[in-house]
């Protein structure tokens, strides 16, 4: 059974995970960072227990990650990994999101999902935020691979490829504090 993630799987998303993390095939993830994500994935479970994680994160508006698929040593070979990743999919079409990438060493795995490989320069900066963490941050020898899933928005908006586009400067007007002779005037922080 492929379901979202409880707060109650926490100490087996992060066994499993880690278990993987400890062979180089993804980065480790702490505890407190599980809690602060588990929106973020889906569980495989067999006879009541989880067997399998994938995490899907959004980057953007027009682009999320496929992150942290992991399945037990004991379970893999059953289509586990597969199923977390079309639930993650799934996930992804429901929100409107038109474009999954990867960083994977999977590579025929993933192509057998509908991933391609492209290459990692294509791939907004944002993205790299998480490779700081990782020992092989500056020889990263993961494969940087999408899936289409809509060629444009629904709306036919443009998504912008990046934040900048909201980068607007604002301006706080800060409240004087009593007895200020400077009331009504914009405060400089600097004073």
């Amino acid at each position: 059974m492929i379901r979202r993630a409880a707060i109650a799987d926490v100490p087996e998303l992060g066994r499993i995970i880690n278990d993987a993390a400890e062979f180089g095939l993804m980065l480790h993830r702490s505890q407190s960072y599980l809690f602060e994500h588990v929106r973020d994935f889906c569980v495989a479970e067999l006879d009541g227990k989880v067997v399998g994680v994938c995490g899907l994160n959004i980057v953007w508006g027009n682009l999320a990650e496929i992150y942290a698929l992991a399945v037990d040593r004991t379970c893999r070979g059953k289509g586990l990994g597969s199923q977390l990743v079309e639930a993650c999919v799934d996930e992804a079409e429901q929100l409107g999101i038109p474009r999954l990438m990867t960083l994977t060493y999977e590579r025929s795995f993933f192509e057998r999902l509908g991933f391609s490989i492209v290459d990692r320069q294509e791939l907004p900066l944002k993205v790299w935020s998480q490779c700081v963490h990782c020992l092989k941050n500056q020889a990263c020898d993961e494969i940087a691979m999408i899936r289409v899933l809509q060629e444009a928005t629904e709306s036919g908006a443009e998504v912008p490829e990046s934040d900048e586009a909201y980068d607007v400067p604002i301006q706080v007007r800060m409240i004087p504090k009593a007895g200020d002779e400077r009331r009504g005037r914009m405060s400089d922080p600097a004073e």
